[in-house]
């Protein structure tokens, strides 16, 4: 495992820290190994409710890989290679996980801390984040692997602003654009994420993990939904969850889901 990256429970929420704020929290190699790691051992861990996602500190989300380390471990086409294997396992291992993910971003969000961000399904930012992947710059290319979920947020024109110009957007610039779905004062951002964790925490768990999965389903452009597959949208109505949550409405009292 890496120390760059840890993992922490309060009750229902798992949150996953990128921790090296001394470097604006980028991650090496075996960083992204132990994302990955965490994130795959996470969406087999049916006590979780919500994952959120965040940096160390107050300064970044991530800017992405340790440029610094590129010369020891991504050098060679044969080090590209299993680089390239350990940054797109963690970035679907992301995006595959059944339970809700938040990024909580604070500051600097570039090149592969954007590519985590738009893996998760929501994201919370502070009024002073930016976002961009100034790679260009660089002389290095994004993977597909690692564009998807870019397109998939904010389509081919605004990935394709964000790569060919190699700028970087403000908080309220990247909000228009799709990038993040809420921009809240920087004094703020903390309790505006958690409390949005704690709701979706709160809700029935296998009813958020359906409608994410269902949600994917329509997005990924391929055939429509098989038969069974629509059978399933309606598994729901034969668990205790679905019971709990009607006779609390009918009780006027908050439901209490046990994810059965």
């Amino acid at each position: 495992m890496s120390e760059r990256v840890t993992v922490s429970r309060e009750d229902h929420l798992a949150i996953v820290s990128l921790s090296h704020p001394d470097r604006l929290n980028v991650l090496d190699l075996r960083g992204w190994d132990a994302l990955a790691g965490i994130m795959g051992s996470l969406g087999e861990d049916e006590d979780v409710r919500c994952v959120v996602i965040e940096g160390s500190g107050t300064r970044a989300f991530s800017a992405g890989s340790d440029i610094g380390g590129f010369p020891e471990e991504r050098h060679t086409p044969e080090q590209t290679q299993v680089y390239a294997r350990a940054l797109e396992s963690a970035l679907s291992a992301i995006q595959v996980c059944p339970h809700p993910t938040v990024a909580l971003i604070h500051g600097v969000c570039v090149g592969g801390g954007l590519e985590i961000a738009a893996s998760c399904d929501l994201r919370i930012c502070s009024e002073s984040s930016r976002f961009g992947a100034p790679i260009n710059r660089l002389g290095l290319t994004m993977s597909y692997a690692e564009l998807g979920p870019l397109v998939d947020l904010v389509g081919v024109s605004g990935t394709l602003e964000v790569l060919l110009e190699g700028g970087l957007l403000d908080a309220e610039r990247a909000y228009h654009k799709g990038f993040v779905n809420r921009v809240v004062p920087d004094e703020d951002v903390a309790e505006a994420g958690w409390a949005t964790a704690h709701r979706i925490a709160a809700g029935a768990p296998l009813v958020n993990r359906w409608h994410k999965k269902f949600v994917r389903r329509l997005a990924d452009g391929g055939a429509p939904p098989t038969e069974d597959e629509r059978r399933e949208a309606y598994e729901a109505f034969g668990t205790d969850d679905y019971r709990e949550g009607v006779q609390a409405f009918l009780e006027r009292r908050d439901p209490r889901f046990e994810g059965e």
